[in-house]
């Protein structure tokens, strides 16, 4: 990286997953709206024809008058090709197809365990990391051999078995894991805040929040706005308006697979004090399978749906189809901000920012005080040149880390099945997976349930697995 006078020029990022069609055209965005920093972006994918549409698309975007951004987009070879030299490296994968992905979410549902999303906690969840683990692993060992000093920034789910696995190999790599769904929630506190008080809050960005737990079970221990203390505001609005819930300007839950009336988070401030900063979809699959999950009538009169693998596998292909226009010039894509913060937590370790944002690393240094110190949490945390400061959150609630550390144990539990080929341990993680608990179904049927999902997600399984 080359530093003048509030730049940082020749910026090298190993995009691992640099075919995808989604994501990466919102990295794009955000990298053509900046002009602090610059450089290459080394796209990496199994696919390589995703990678080289993906180069096209940047390099067009690029070259455009309205973009500030300078940045050269290079299709690579290899993990090794990519990754050596580079200061960052970006990881946002899909392991396996959505077909793997359908018997995570819908096998299940013979057994009635009905699953919003599928891809963190759950049988779902759990079944997509081990085949996810193996290709961190080597992620991990590629990084500690051609990029040991880069940072690297995981976006893909499961995000905390995905990080817990980096640092397993690599112990002393510098990853962390960024997610959006704190953001939604500092967005529902803002409008609420709002509709409550009748003022008008100009940034979300303003609502300040402790926050601890783990990825998309994470919860505010306190939320400020200007200090406005919101938690009897977000009280009173409960109280006057849980039955319809709340829904940001332009959402409308029954009209999209990824929104809510965020009744469930209301439901749990009410029951454990805290609010809970996530959406909907993702709480409820940290939940017993018997509260907000125990059929799609229970999910729709909480107001949230679930995503079913067949409207992933349309989505995908109306992006194929977004992908070929933007390629050929037949459309272009809207340069407005997206809202993640990736790019200012580049900035912020290049020396360019001090941001405080909310990130997936070990508890290494006890910043949530009462969880184990290997557990994978996310709370806030202080980014800076070249560092990474985790703040202390404090202590849990023995209510909600009673909620929290049944999915700890399992994160545990999965990371070494994944790498020791255990059926039994795989076994051993639904039966204590808060949604198959609540189920009360027998061991024999659980059994089965995991022989069968693990056959169907085999062909991405090493070969120590005998099935």
């Amino acid at each position: 990286m080359n530093y003048s006078k509030n730049k940082v020029s020749d910026i090298q990022i190993a995009y691992i997953g640099g075919g995808s069609r989604g994501w990466a055209w919102t990295f794009m965005t955000d990298l053509a709206l900046d002009e602090q920093i610059s450089g290459t972006i080394r796209l990496y994918d199994i696919d390589r024809s995703a990678a080289e549409n993906n180069a096209v698309i940047g390099n067009r975007l690029m070259s455009r008058e309205d973009a500030g951004g300078d940045w050269k987009f290079e299709v690579k070879n290899s993990l090794k090709e990519a990754l050596t030299g580079c200061d960052f490296a970006v990881i946002s994968i899909l392991p396996g197809t959505f077909d793997e992905m359908d018997s995570d979410v819908h096998l299940p549902e013979r057994l009635g365990i009905y699953q919003s999303v599928g891809d963190t906690a759950g049988p779902g969840g759990m079944i997509r990391a081990l085949r996810t683990i193996p290709m961190f692993v080597e992620i991990a060992e590629s990084i500690k051999a051609y990029a040991p000093n880069c940072w690297v920034i995981n976006y893909t789910n499961p995000m905390s078995l995905c990080v817990k696995t980096l640092y397993h190999i690599f112990p002393e790599i510098k990853a962390f894991g960024c997610c959006h769904e704190v953001f939604g929630t500092q967005k529902v506190l803002k409008g609420i805040y709002e509709a409550e008080t009748g003022d008008t809050a100009d940034d979300w960005h303003d609502v300040h929040v402790n926050v601890v737990g783990i990825n998309h079970f994470t919860w505010f221990t306190e939320a400020s706005y200007k200090g406005n203390d919101l938690f009897p505001i977000y009280r009173r609005y409960i109280d006057s308006h849980f039955a319809e819930g709340y829904e940001l300007q332009g959402e409308n839950w029954m009209n999209s697979s990824f929104q809510c009336a965020h009744r469930v988070k209301m439901d749990l401030f009410k029951r454990y004090g805290l609010i809970a900063a996530a959406g909907d979809r993702h709480l409820a699959e940290f939940m017993p399978g018997n509260e907000y999950l125990n059929d799609p009538e229970t999910a729709a009169a909480w107001k949230f749906g679930l995503t079913t693998v067949d409207w992933r596998k349309e989505d995908l292909r109306k992006r194929l189809k977004r992908s070929r226009r933007l390629a050929s010039g037949e459309e272009n894509i809207q340069l407005e901000p997206t809202g993640e913060e990736g790019i200012l937590l580049i900035k912020a370790l290049c020396g360019l920012e001090r941001v405080v944002s909310n990130v997936n690393i070990p508890n290494s240094a006890l910043q949530i005080s009462n969880l184990p110190a290997d557990a994978l949490v996310e709370t806030n945390a202080l980014f800076d040149r070249d560092s990474i400061h985790p703040v202390a959150a404090g202590a849990l609630p023995v209510n909600v880390k009673d909620l929290i550390m049944p999915h700890i144990k399992n994160h545990d539990r999965i990371l070494k099945a994944a790498l020791t080929c255990d059926e039994n341990l795989v076994a051993e993680a639904f039966m204590n997976d808060p949604i198959v608990k609540g189920k009360a179904l027998s061991k024999e049927d659980i059994r089965t349930l995991v022989h069968d999902m693990l056959q169907n997600t085999k062909a991405y399984l090493p070969e120590g697995w005998r099935l």
